[in-house]
């Protein structure tokens, strides 16, 4: 099964994969920018997210796979990848095993080491709304369930993308929740050891957020030994969200 994708532009393919929770369209606005300095972007929903197929098999190898069949499907060579949080993940991973059809990596705020689980909070908010029918009536009625778990606004309008309208006029979730939430722990494996991709790779990460430390340098360094690290002012996690400026302005200097 191939993944579910939207294209824009016409150039260079430049493949943009999301992160846990999320879904190809949170990229939509920095897509048309880059599509305007002449790529073919492709915002790609992995598997158990947004509109792509649902799975009972959720690993780092499997995603993977995912993106080297739809590189074939779609004939893509020599791509930009560019992936954020778990989408980095895969990103690096997929650089490992198929260096051939890579091109430039771009990896956002995460690091090649292994993250102990840390989305229990959302997954049991995300778990509750499922279950509660009344709560999913409107949007403006699942933004004020989801409060209970989720107190930041950003976050709970991130997840809230995944709702859409079914024909009996409740909204449901997009992602495979019962999977991602038996699966969790998968987001947070570390990349193998032993494992290098040599070509040229930018990391960007949220000088607010923890997710890329300075003593992640050197492991950074021994997986990607020609790789540039770049902060991000004024931006978390979400860095691509929160400074789309700075974030375009690294990219775009990197790729030329």
């Amino acid at each position: 099964m191939t993944l579910h994708s939207s294209i824009t532009g016409s150039g260079k393919a430049f493949v943009i994969l999301h992160g846990f929770l999320g879904m190809g369209d949170n990229w939509k606005t920095l897509a048309n920018q880059f599509a305007e300095e002449g790529y073919e972007i492709h915002l790609v929903d992995q598997r158990n997210h947004g509109r792509s197929f649902h799975s009972d098999t959720f690993n780092y190898e499997v995603l993977a796979e995912d993106l080297k069949e739809y590189c074939a499907a779609h004939n893509l060579e020599k791509i930009i990848l560019l992936g954020h949080s778990m989408g980095g993940k895969t990103a690096m991973l997929f650089a490992m095993r198929y260096p051939e059809l890579l091109d430039k990596l771009i990896v956002a705020d995460i690091a090649p080491k292994y993250y102990a689980p840390h989305h229990q909070k959302i997954l049991e908010g995300l778990n509750a709304l499922s279950e509660n029918e009344a709560a999913r009536k409107s949007r403006g009625e699942a933004d004020a369930f989801l409060e209970q778990y989720i107190k930041d606004w950003g976050t709970r309008q991130f997840l809230l993308k995944n709702l859409y309208w079914q024909k009996d006029k409740t909204l449901a979730l997009r992602v495979n929740l019962p999977v991602l939430t038996d699966q969790v722990e998968a987001i947070g494996e570390a990349l193998p050891t032993q494992t290098v991709y040599e070509g040229q790779t930018l990391f960007l990460n949220g000088l607010k957020s923890d997710y890329i430390t300075k003593e992640d340098t050197a492991l950074i360094e021994a997986h990607f030994p020609n790789a540039k690290i770049k902060g991000i002012a004024n931006a978390g996690h979400w860095l691509h969200a929160e400074n789309p400026k700075d974030f375009f302005a690294e990219v775009m200097n990197f790729l030329r």
